[in-house]
């Protein structure tokens, strides 16, 4: 019996009533009932005559009142023995929690206690006597109930169960205690409902907390879940014998049978016929489900085979025996994969399935207002498969099971039909002890987290009187998607080279093929940078620098050196560092922007644009609004491409009048740097390369992305430089995800992505300078990070020195302690004065008023004898009022005297240090532990923070000794590490030893990223993370407070996706070869060095895998996003070190999660739909903007007002222009005040429409003339038709007339075409889309040209 089947069998319960299981389900609640003790004389001694070993237990069980019905599963303590204490009552004590959850959240169900005793008879036999019970109320009308109940008389009889047999038992009580435990409420999908358990049952899928070992661990106190992995079912495959026809067939006939069985042998006409094949599948872990099961619809396999074959993979061909082939076709298969995530790596852990088949009565004597054929559903066969059993399998086959046996679904199953009951050609085809049927699943794949399997698995193990069919020889087999088997491809995987015959032995093996991305990966744009070329003609670079743009002036106010960008840059660190001119002002000039027309497009250019980027780690910039100037107004310019200067707006919406373009200016200098962060800065110029999005500025849509390098900026010496760009301004556009093959190797070494086009929108003129400047005298000491020698931390001296002088003000005990001055009444008066002498300088008048009110009263009072005497004992009053602070004073002293002095005694052994940290380096530092004792210890040091880690593993440690050259004894095998404790370390008397310590992190903190003043920066709460190092004792020795200051971190190249909401994102991003990543190391022994990622989020899925040498590497990210418009921002670190002590490249992403719109339409014919828009709280002047303006129209197409809290609609028209899948992106935009209301991402499924006619023409390539032609067309219709005309590439062919109307009776109409000329020779298809008065495709004419 397996581990599933016995847990299964072990953990069978009774359900709850049918009349309690009709209301509708409730939350369920979970419970925690702690059995304590049971008191009392539980059982005469008559009784127990001749018998001996006499011990108690404790049973508990279900029970519904209302329907006096118990349910669920009993549960048994362990066996106790009865403890007799003189003076004293018996006492058995258990100590035994139970948990369960219920949503039976009735008063009338209840928990029943039993006391049994367990004694064995003088002949050796066991008996069980029952003693007596408890009635144990779980929903009772007070809420407090459910805190703790106490105690609970014996037979305590409920109203509903009152009977003269049943007595009280006097002085005889169960104590236990009963409340929710809302812990129990994760391990529901692994715990089913009514289902008692002991807290110290493991049930499968439970993990004891970290470092439990002991005996009789409460599993339920604090449950601890299993790590969950994925597997994957490819061509799953139902064979029922004889064959699937005659099984069907005969299962037909018996429930016809059935029928008329029922209905007394009436003949009514009712015929049964198969309506659908459901398969259910889920994971069990022999308890329960633990998520509900998927269902899957099957199909015979010959009805798979009849429909279309995909071609886009490689295979292998089926060979089989020639006597096997008249069973193709006889198989139920499932025409997809299933997904399964909720798998554990348990040996009770099993994937159940069940057989469902839907049958429906067309005929028969149905009511005449019957709208709907009735249909029946009925279970067939089950199974369950532990993959764990046959994990290194790659093709499962099971045998199936029927009957009356108890299955995971706890349904009725359809039974094997004997021998009698069949046909005779069902006896001569069924073989001697067959089962019900086997089910065959090949190529079961896990993910990337658990192992593949890869053998053909041996027959599994079969219940007595059934086997499996005989085993004919097999052969190694990968099928077409829907082929004889129903075999699913794994992937792109290529099975096409031949196999030989292969038997049914377990020796033989299916090898593992590689692994291959299903979705195109995207070449990192990093080195995508400027071009030397220029796209401007003389005449528009001489109208470009003539435009008035500021002049770049060094510190001596000469024109800044002009660097050529073609002459290679000589990078010398040191000659940076022993400039004189520290302070560099780094200035970035927007010039203007050139369109680059696209070929076949007609695009609709943005008049306004805006920048976004981050330099250095400065705060994220997004630049004002920029008008787009045309720079030749007359139009005269030869080129192409039109040059645009950029304009700043005025705050009225005016253009600017003073200097075109855009000028920033960053001054980074001593006092913005910490001490040894210049040469992090000239690194960060000499490698990276500075990324800038491009924003169109009215649909707030985006037009593109540049990068340019940085190299250029480093002065060498001189007093300014600068450099003048033109980049390319790119933008990428997805496909479908096309199945990634070995394509064009680009000059980078990286492989040509399928399926994703790069597309430059035009070019951005850039200027780029830096300006040297001397620095300030006074330098900002408080700014400097720690020297290198810092990182050794020594226990003896404190961060301040003894030698210093340490002069304090002594203060009032009230003053700093607001406790004590809480308690006392003269503080109480001090700080209602204070607050008055501090109110708001408007009742100033009023004060005064008052307070010479009261100088008035003073004055008249002295003047009676009664005033005097309250004076005088209003003064007595306060001498007690100061003789009791002071008795509050002195207690408060004696309470507090023990812990001021424990933590004067800690802060005398704490040592503080400070850690810059930045997302993603590891921060190394060594503290140097001193025993101080003359005897040895074992100390334990404790570290409460899993950013803060102790370096344990040798070569790590050596590592960062290495990369930080820190020059300590590093010692092998330091460290006792002993069940996952705390790390342990033996000191010698006085010895001295150097614990290593890492800091990192990968949480980003959006603080950080801002950059802020001395004074903000000084009240920022840094973080603390203590250290203790603990004796063998338990005392600390030693206290190491790290105190942790974040600084923001560099970025070096921005993603940015626009994914639909609430669904995954999987892209892989391919790296460029290691050697030309920006910030590798120059030389790596042993070959290329194997890269490492870690995200920001730990919700993100991010990994890589190195394909083999000389293969290039890919970053694989799975991204959960949000509900729209939500904007996921996280990071992602790559390391080319094994312990991620320095990242080479940080990439920022972005993932904007926008409304899904699926559109399925026909290239050339219009689409119309409409998009749903609700009104904000105010009223907005707004407009649609399309991505893709020819292929979607919007209505209404200008500015149009949005009332506040209304709902109207967006009518939206799709005309495409190429077959497939493409994504279109629509804003809805605030025009004043240029917000984004709505975004949606518009996803278009094209098919082209059937052509009907084709032509040839041959034009001449390079005339500068067209060509005239015409084609006829004939109206089919007997009535006059109004025609509309549209081609796929407008640019190439234009119309004579875009519509035409013909008379009907087959009258002919001239259409008149006009080609455009090439400059260049090949060949194009032209689409001509004759569509009717409702815009939908009549006919579609295919014009092949051909330009020569």
């Amino acid at each position: 019996m397996s581990e599933w089947q016995r847990t299964f069998v072990e953990n069978l319960t009774v359900p709850p009533h049918s009349q309690r299981r009709r209301h509708l389900p409730r939350e369920s609640t979970a419970f925690q009932c702690i059995l304590k003790t049971v008191e009392g004389a539980l059982i005469n001694q008559r009784v127990l005559e001749g018998l001996s070993e006499v011990e108690y237990q404790l049973r508990l069980s279900l029970f519904d009142l209302t329907y006096r019905h118990f349910f669920g599963k009993t549960w048994k303590s362990i066996l106790r023995r009865l403890k007799a204490v003189p003076g004293q009552p018996p006492r058995v004590v258990f100590n035994e929690p139970v948990y369960f959850h219920t949503s039976l959240t009735h008063p009338g169900v209840v928990v029943v206690a039993e006391v049994v005793a367990a004694a064995k008879k003088w002949d050796g036999t066991h008996q069980d006597l029952s003693c007596g019970f408890a009635i144990v109320h779980l929903f009772n009308s007070d809420p407090s109930m459910h805190l703790s109940l106490q105690f609970q008389i014996l037979c305590d009889v409920s109203p509903h169960l009152e009977s003269k047999y049943m007595t009280v038992m006097e002085n005889s009580h169960l104590q236990y205690t009963l409340r929710p435990h809302l812990p129990l409420e994760t391990v529901y999908h692994l715990l089913p409902e009514n289902t008692l358990v002991s807290g110290m049952q493991r049930i499968p899928g439970l993990l004891p907390a970290h470092g439990e070992t002991r005996k009789g661990y409460d599993f339920f106190q604090k449950p601890r879940l299993m790590k969950s992995v994925t597997w994957y079912l490819d061509k799953l495959s139902i064979h029922l014998y004889p064959s699937l026809d005659k099984f069907e067939e005969e299962l037909l006939d018996l429930l016809s049978h059935d029928q008329l069985l029922k209905d007394s042998g009436a003949l009514d006409g009712s015929v049964f016929v198969v309506q659908e094949r459901r398969l259910h599948v889920g994971v069990h872990n022999g308890l329960c489900f633990v998520q509900p099961p998927q269902v899957v619809v099957l199909a015979p396999e010959a009805e798979v085979v009849r429909g279309p074959i995909s071609t886009g993979h490689s295979v292998a061909r089926i060979s089989r025996k020639q006597h096997q082939d008249k069973t193709v076709g006889q198989a139920l298969v499932l025409r997809s994969r299933i997904h399964l995530t909720e798998m554990v790596h348990h040996p009770a852990f099993g994937i159940a399935f069940q057989l469902e088949y839907v049958f429906s009565s067309p005929s028969g004597a149905l009511s005449i207002t019957s709208l709907a054929t009735p249909t029946y559903m009925h279970s067939i066969r089950w199974a369950v498969w532990n993959p764990l059993l046959d994990s290194d399998s790659s093709e499962v086959i099971l045998p199936l099971q029927g009957g009356t046996q108890h299955n995971p679904s706890h349904v009725l199953v359809y039974k094997m039909p004997p021998a009698t009951m069949s046909s005779e050609e069902v006896r001569e085809a069924m073989p001697q002890n067959a089962s019900c049927g086997k089910l065959s699943i090949s190529q079961l794949s896990a993910s990337s987290r658990s192992p593949s399997v890869s053998r053909t698995s041996k027959p599994l193990s079969h219940r007595p009187g059934g086997s499996l069919l005989p085993q004919s020889p097999r052969t190694r087999q990968l099928e077409l998607p829907y082929s004889g088997s129903g075999g699913i491809t794994h992937l792109e995987s290529d099975l096409s080279c031949s196999s030989p015959i292969l038997d049914s032995s377990a020796n033989d093996q299916l090898q593992e093929l590689p692994f291959t991305p299903v979705h195109a990966p995207i070449v990192a744009m990093g080195t995508q940078t400027a071009s030397t070329s220029t796209i401007l003609t003389r005449a528009s670079l001489a109208r470009l620098h003539a435009s008035g743009f500021p002049e770049i002036l060094d510190c001596n106010k000469e024109p800044a050196e002009v660097v050529d960008l073609s002459d290679p840059v000589n990078v010398n660190p040191q000659r940076e560092e022993a400039d004189f001119l520290q302070s560099n002002e780094i200035i970035l000039q927007f010039l203007a922007f050139s369109r680059i027309p696209q070929d076949g497009t007609a695009t609709t250019w943005p008049k306004s644009i805006y920048f976004t980027f981050q330099f250095y780690r400065f705060p994220p910039v997004t630049t004002p609004r920029l008008h787009l100037a045309k720079m030749d107004p007359t139009g005269t310019a030869a080129s192409a491409t039109s040059s645009h200067i950029l304009v700043q707006f005025n705050k009225d919406g005016t253009l600017n009048s003073g200097s075109p373009g855009l000028q920033l200016k960053y001054m980074v200098d001593p006092s913005f740097l910490k001490l040894g962060e210049q040469r992090w800065f000239i690194r960060y110029l000499a490698d990276h390369t500075l990324q800038i999005d491009i924003w169109d500025g009215d649909s707030l849509l985006l037009v593109g992305s540049a990068a340019v390098q940085l190299k250029h900026l480093l002065r060498q010496g001189r007093a300014a430089v600068q450099v003048h760009h033109e980049l390319e301004v790119i933008t990428t556009e997805y496909e479908q995800d096309a199945t990634v093959m070995s394509g064009e190797v680009l000059r980078h070494g990286t492989v040509k992505p399928i399926g994703v086009h790069a597309i430059v929108k035009g070019r951005l003129h850039l200027s780029l300078a830096n300006v040297g400047h001397l620095c300030e005298q006074r330098l900002k000491k408080f700014s400097s990070l720690p020297p290198s020698r810092s990182r050794i931390i020594s226990s003896l001296f404190s961060l301040h020195s003894h030698s210093a002088k340490n002069i304090c003000q002594a203060q009032k005990l009230a003053d700093v302690d607001s406790e004590l001055a809480a308690m006392l009444f003269s503080r109480l008066r001090e700080v209602s004065t204070t607050f008055q002498h501090t109110s708001r300088e408007a009742s100033a008048i009023r004060r005064r008023k008052l307070e010479r009110m009261m100088s008035v009263r003073q004055l008249e009072s002295q003047d009676s004898a009664g005033g005097r005497r309250g004076s005088l004992m209003g003064r007595h009053e306060e001498r007690v009022q100061h003789a009791r602070d002071l008795q509050i004073i002195d207690a408060y002293r004696e309470r507090i005297k023990a812990e001021s002095i424990a933590n004067m005694l800690s802060q005398a052994i704490t040592t503080s240090y400070t850690v810059y940290a930045t997302l993603g380096s590891a921060e190394f530092f060594e503290f140097a532990l001193k025993n101080p004792y003359n005897v040895q210890h074992t100390v334990t040091i404790e570290v409460d923070h899993p950013e803060l880690s102790i370096i344990v593993d040798t070569r790590e440690w050596k590592h960062f000794k290495e990369l930080t050259k820190t020059v300590t004894p590093l010692e092998e095998d330091m460290f006792h590490l002993h069940d996952n404790l705390m790390p342990q370390v033996y000191l010698r008397p006085k010895e001295t030893v150097h614990i290593p310590f890492k800091y990192q992190t990968f949480c980003i903190d959006q603080a950080v990223m801002i950059q802020v003043t001395r004074r903000q920066k000084e009240r920022l709460s840094f973080k603390r993370l203590p250290v203790s190092f603990k004796a063998s004792s338990g005392k600390p020795i030693a206290i190491l407070s790290v105190n942790v200051e974040h600084q923001p971190h560099m970025v070096d190249q921005t993603f940015r996706f626009y994914h639909p909401e609430l669904a995954f994102l999987k892209k892989s991003i391919r790296l460029p070869p290691w050697h030309t990543v920006p910030g590798a190391p120059a030389g790596v022994p042993g070959g290329e060095p194997e890269m490492h990622v870690r995200c920001s989020d730990p919700n993100i899925i991010c990994e890589t895998k190195k394909m083999g040498p000389g293969e290039p590497q890919d970053v694989f990210l799975k991204v959960a996003g949000g509900p729209s418009p939500q904007i996921k921002k996280f990071f992602v670190a790559i390391y080319t070190d094994t312990w991620l002590a320095v990242p080479i490249q940080m990439w920022q992403f972005y993932l904007h999660s926008l409304q899904r719109v699926d559109v399925s339409c026909v290239t050339g014919q219009l689409t119309h739909l409409s998009l749903v828009l609700r009104g904000t709280q105010a009223i907005r002047k707004v407009k649609a903007y399309s991505s893709h303006t020819q292929e979607l129209k919007v209505d209404p197409e200008g500015v149009f007002i949005l009332p506040p809290n209304s709902v109207q609609d967006l009518h939206i028209s799709v005309r495409p222009q190429r077959a497939g899948s493409k994504f279109i992106y629509l804003n809805l935009v605030d025009v004043e005040y240029h917000q984004l209301v709505y975004s949606w991402l518009v996803c278009m499924s094209c098919r082209q429409p059937l052509i009907s006619k084709a032509f040839e023409i041959t034009i001449p390539a390079g005339g500068g003339k067209g060509s005239n032609k015409r084609i006829t067309y004939t109206n089919p219709y007997p009535s006059r038709r109004m025609y509309f005309l549209h081609a796929n590439r407008p640019d190439l062919l234009q119309f004579k007339e875009d519509s035409f109307e013909v008379l009907g009776g087959g009258e002919t109409y001239t259409i008149g075409l006009r080609f455009a000329p090439s400059q260049s020779t090949g060949e194009e298809e032209i689409l001509i889309y004759i569509n009717d008065h409702e815009d939908k495709n009549e006919e579609t004419f295919c014009v092949k040209v051909a330009y020569q």
